[in-house]
Parts: structure tokens; sequence; C-alpha cells
């Protein structure tokens, strides 16, 4: 592996864990990033990920991608850019595969169901509960709650779509326990690990929505972002099969973001010359990302994609119904706490808000079809769209 550039993460130099670790408890020649990432595979939270959705809900096709492939699609982008800029990869690696942890069942449309029915309790917020699951709720541990992640990892976890200025209550109060400094842009493995998140889901999602259905390839090909990589791929295959072309896009156009990428924030650091990671903190603005052309080009692919897939008429019949499944087990445990499993009736606070909040982690760190089970089990029989 090639040395560390100056402003990469350095393990050596982490700022520790929130809970001390005696050195008999470090199992095999690992640094602390090393141990952060292989915590986060080993994590019943990650395991889960199989089961939650990405795009498509449930989805009866074993082709479409779910949480878990998602983030170990967005881990291998993530680890070929901090490669060529010479940053720490099992930093930027831990945080790609944990990125998506905090998500509930359902995706945008299962958060918006569960951010709308603890509203009197402070609200839910993916990105925050992904905190909460990896210090509080994963528990394998005897000596404290969480995984006891190096605060590199955290702060990137927090932080990895910017300073938060204004956090939710579950940001605050691990905050409050562990400082994160939310203040400040985070590390430049945190800014490719949110990048590579737009690459793999700007890009995967095209294949995804072309074998689902709903999107056309000819529309898909005339948005300014794919139509030279579409041109490149026609002129070296012009008479491979459409579902080959296809895949060949897919791959086409990760290249060329990630080299653009590589090529403007190269840029960027010559310019900036940080020389430590405070340097990159304390810059003011992110450091890793597209030229400006690149940067409206994917921005208008993104409207595109909203428009015509993520809020295709048949995508919003499931996400409504992913709704109300979800509102429907809040209203449901709140009104009657005994019907939560035995652990969490336990455990259950006695006073509020924590209360509500202790129901929405259990309700957050469900599956798919485990919310549509005890849906049917505490509500009632739900009827999904067909194919679902």
């Amino acid at each position: 592996m090639a040395e560390l550039a100056p402003y990469a993460a350095d393990p050596a130099r982490s700022r520790g864990r929130r809970h001390v670790e005696p050195g008999g408890e470090t199992r095999g020649p690992r640094d602390a990033f090393q141990r952060d990432r292989d915590r986060i595979i080993h994590s019943i939270a990650f395991r889960r990920l199989r089961h939650k959705t990405q795009v498509f809900v449930a989805p009866d096709g074993d082709h479409f991608r779910v949480r878990l492939t998602h983030s170990l699609e967005v881990a291998q982008i993530g680890r070929t850019i901090a490669r060529a800029l010479n940053l720490n990869e099992d930093l930027t690696e831990a945080l790609c595969l944990a990125h998506d942890i905090g998500h509930p069942p359902f995706g945008h449309s299962g958060e918006d169901a569960l951010k709308a029915a603890t509203a009197d309790a402070g609200g839910f917020d993916h990105n925050a509960h992904t905190l909460r699951v990896l210090t509080r709720l994963e528990t394998p541990y005897p000596s404290w709650d969480g995984l006891n992640l190096s605060w590199e990892t955290l702060e990137g976890l927090a932080k990895h779509n910017g300073p938060i200025l204004s956090p939710t209550w579950a940001m605050a109060e691990e905050d409050a326990d562990f400082p994160l400094d939310l203040s400040t842009y985070a590390s430049l493995e945190a800014q490719v690990a949110a990048i590579a998140d737009d690459i793999a889901y700007d890009n995967h999602d095209i294949d995804d929505g072309l074998r689902a259905g709903l999107i056309d390839l000819d529309d898909v090909v005339a948005q300014p972002l794919v139509a030279p990589g579409w041109a490149a791929v026609i002129a070296r295959h012009p008479n491979a099969p459409r579902p080959r072309l296809i895949a060949e896009l897919v791959r086409e156009q990760i290249g060329r973001m990630v080299n653009d990428l590589l090529v403007a924030t190269r840029a960027q650091l010559a310019e900036l010359r940080p020389a430590s990671v405070e340097d990159v903190r304390a810059a003011g603005r992110p450091l890793v990302g597209f030229s400006d052309a690149m940067a409206a080009d994917e921005r208008a692919f993104k409207r595109f994609m909203y428009a015509r897939l993520y809020h295709h008429p048949s995508q919003l019949a499931v996400a409504e119904k992913a709704g109300q499944i979800v509102a429907g087990l809040a209203a449901a445990y709140r009104a009657d706490p005994s019907l939560l499993p035995e652990h969490w009736r336990a455990t259950l606070p006695a006073a509020e808000p924590e209360r509500t909040r202790h129901i929405a982690d259990f309700i957050a760190g469900m599956t798919d079809r485990y919310a549509v089970a005890r849906h049917c089990e505490v509500v009632g029989p739900v009827e999904m769209p067909e194919g679902l």
C-alpha cells in the first residue's frame, strides 16, 4: 500500500474511542480503522441491510439492489477513490459500509412516516440514528453498549454530508457523550464516502430502473450526464445485445465520474495544500467533489431520476402503503406497549420522550418483511401492490 498523504486520517493518531479498551481485547494485527470496519461487518444491523429497501420495496426480483448490496458497491467505489488519493482505505470502507445502517424499513417513505409518528418526541433522522445504532443499540460487548468505534469513524458518519449546525436530538445526544466537532467538515475519507454513495446510486439505479421497466433507455441516454458515455459504449460495441450494453454503460459512467472527481479533487488539494487532516476540517468547504460541469450534469440527472423513477406512480403507490405500515406500527405500539417483544418491553422507559424514542428504535431496526409481518400481527393484514 502506498504511503498515506499528509492530509489522510492516520489510525496511529486517532482521537480514540469513548470506552478505553485494554490491550488484551485487541484481537489480531489490525489498526483502529480496520477494527472499526470489521465490527461494522460483523454487526447485526449490517446484516439486516439485506432485507431493507434501496429503491424498490421488497422486490420480487433477485437481481434488484437492497441496502446491503448498495453499501458494498459504495465501499468498492470509495476504496478506489481513496487509494488513488492516498487516503486511508480502511476508514473510507468503514464509512461506506455503515452509512445506511440507520435507515428504517421501506427507505425514505418509512423514514417520513416514522418522523411524523415521533414528531412529539423530537422526530427521527436516519443519519443520527446510524450513530445511535452503533453507539447504543448494538450490544455485543460485555462492558459497554455499542461497537465502541473510533472518533474518526463516528465523526465521518455524522458529518459525511457536511457540518451539522442544527443537530437533531439524537445527534445532539451522541455529540454530548463523545463530542464530534459537528460544526466543521469531516475528513477526506468521509467526503469520499459521501460522493461514492452518489456515484453508486446514480448509476446502479439506471440498471434497476431499466430492469423494472420504469424508465426508458432512450430517455436515460439523452441526459447530459449519460450521453457521452453511451456514445462511447456504442462506438466500442455497436452490435452487442442491449443487456450487455446497459452493464457496460454503468461501468463507463462510474469510471467517468470517478476520473472527473479525481481531477477536480486533486486541483482543490493543490490549491489549498492541506498539511494534515485538521487542515481539511478547517478548510470551510468540501475538498472532494466533481468539476463544475460534472456537478451540474449530475444534479440534472438526479432531477430526471426523481421525476421518472423515484416518483413514478407505481413507486409512489408502494411508498404510500409502506408509510401506512410504519405509521400503523408506531400507533399500535405507543397505544399498547405490551405488544412489543419481551426484550423491548423489559427495557421500555417509563417517561416521555424516551418511551416513544424506544419504540422508534425498535421499528427502525425492522427489515421490510419483518415490518409487514409485525403489522399483520398487531394491526392487521396489509395488501401490498402486485409483485411485492
